[in-house]
């Protein structure tokens, strides 16, 4: 199936742009590339776009899936000239402008803009993906809330069984900003919010464990703030040890050098790479597999082709563009303009130029930390970086509904230390627990000791 090609003003034939992927990058440039007289087809895998910054909230149980997600196809409602296909990029013939879909279609496209974004890495050892998910998707997130909130049930069953259970110690494997926010947030629903919910086991004697390869976590980050993001996770309890290298990863445990470390639940926060199509595209790439590109975002030799967000490896001022959301947004709009400039047969020389506002990282209720870099500069951390944070993410949303929803859900959790979204779905296994040889059968249900319930 190619895209057709359709008339436009005074018989003109339109250029038709394919977008490959729904994210930041993706959107940015569909939305923009809308005002544009051409015809545009956006393809994902997934029918939504995901606000990826609120992915570990939904992960740890503060927000819902639907609150950080919205259809592509309600995003783009109102913008006629935008088609999205549910399908799947899998390959590119360059020289004839073409883009293969997984189910077998062919698109044809007289500009190409490709922003399919990134996935976990695992550095070789891709057998751990099943014992430690990463977080980069809906999928990623439910399943992570899946292993926290059953962690606490099966403790919950066995203290009621046995009068013990298993360390309720969770690792976090990366120091970056995901690391650091899934460790705050499981300290949080561990101590503050699910203290009420159990009977018979302690929530708060939850551990919560960083592993960091390198010296410092949040390396990204200024020295003072690094201080400021150390010092609020160990007022929540989370111990956190650099210069960890994590050399093998078993369910129930993980392994640094030899020394074994016990955990219930572990997390992979510590890589990624970039998404393989970068490769298929038979451009120049990274070792993480990221698209080299030039001053206009074009890999080389390929100027009807746009790279945006995590897949483009950009530098500027001899520093590569960082891949997070921030620069993917800017990137996509820049490309829409720089099409708009060439279909008028009027490019701007200038070329694609990010303007940094800064980054934050949530670290738990009412902490966080955030390097301000405009309107004005600044470090902040605790309550007031926190409340920056809420504002911009929320801001940042797509669809009032989305905001509103936050936000709502936000001032409930904060103000009344509930939370609703605590949901287990799909199996109840989890990997590694140490199950006492009497749940096998050999105790008969009856004999179950109740006990008295632990006093909160």
């Amino acid at each position: 199936m190619a895209s057709a090609q359709m008339a436009g003003v005074g018989g003109r034939v339109r250029k038709r742009v394919v977008v490959i992927g729904g994210g930041f990058g993706g959107i940015h440039a569909a939305l923009g590339l809308a005002k544009l007289p051409v015809d545009i087809t956006l393809v994902d895998r997934r029918n939504h776009h995901v606000f990826q910054p609120l992915l570990y909230q939904v992960a740890l149980a503060v927000l819902s899936p639907g609150d950080i997600a919205q259809p592509i196809r309600s995003i783009m409602r109102d913008h006629k000239n935008v088609g999205v296909l549910m399908d799947e990029a899998v390959g590119f013939n360059t020289a004839a402008n073409e883009v293969h879909l997984k189910t077998g279609s062919v698109l044809e496209y007289d500009y190409l803009v490709v922003a399919t974004g990134s996935t976990h890495s695992y550095f070789g050892r891709d057998d751990w993906a099943a014992l430690a998910p990463g977080l980069k998707t809906l999928e990623d997130a439910t399943e992570i809330r899946r292993r926290v909130l059953l962690a606490f049930e099966l403790a919950e069953r066995q203290m009621l069984e046995t009068g013990s259970h298993p360390p309720l110690n969770f690792v976090i494997i990366g120091g970056g900003p995901t690391g650091v926010e899934l460790a705050g947030a499981i300290s949080d629903i561990a101590r503050l919010y699910m203290t009420k919910d159990f009977r018979h086991i302690d929530t708060k004697s939850a551990q919560v464990l960083i592993l960091e390869g390198s010296p410092n976590l949040l390396t990204a980050y200024p020295p003072d703030l690094r201080q400021k993001a150390l010092e609020q996770l160990n007022a929540l309890g989370v111990t956190v040890r650099t210069g960890a290298h994590v050399t093998e990863v078993q369910p129930g445990y993980v392994m640094v050098g030899q020394e074994r470390i016990d955990s219930v639940v572990t997390l992979w926060a510590a890589g990624v790479q970039a998404s393989p199509l970068g490769k298929l595209l038979g451009a120049e790439t990274d070792k993480r597999g990221a698209v080299l590109v030039d001053q206009y975002l074009n890999p080389k030799g390929m100027e009807n082709v746009f790279i945006c967000g995590d897949l483009a490896h950009f530098e500027q001022d001899g520093k590569q563009v960082p891949g997070v959301a921030q620069p993917a947004m800017q990137m996509g709009d820049y490309v829409a303009k720089r099409i708009g400039g060439l279909l008028a047969g009027k490019p701007s020389p200038q070329g694609f130029r990010y303007f940094d506002k800064g980054d934050m990282a949530t670290i738990g209720r009412a902490a966080a930390v955030a390097k301000i870099e405009w309107p004005f500069k600044a470090h902040w951390s605790g309550f007031m970086a926190w409340l920056v944070w809420l504002v911009v993410h929320i801001f940042f949303l797509i669809g009032f509904r989305n905001r509103f929803a936050v936000f709502r859900q936000w001032a409930w959790t904060y103000l009344t230390f509930n939370d609703g979204v605590r949901l287990i779905t799909g199996s109840q296994v989890l990997p590694g627990w140490e199950t006492p040889e009497h749940e096998a059968g050999d105790r008969p249900a009856q004999a179950m000791d109740l006990g008295s319930p632990k006093t909160n």
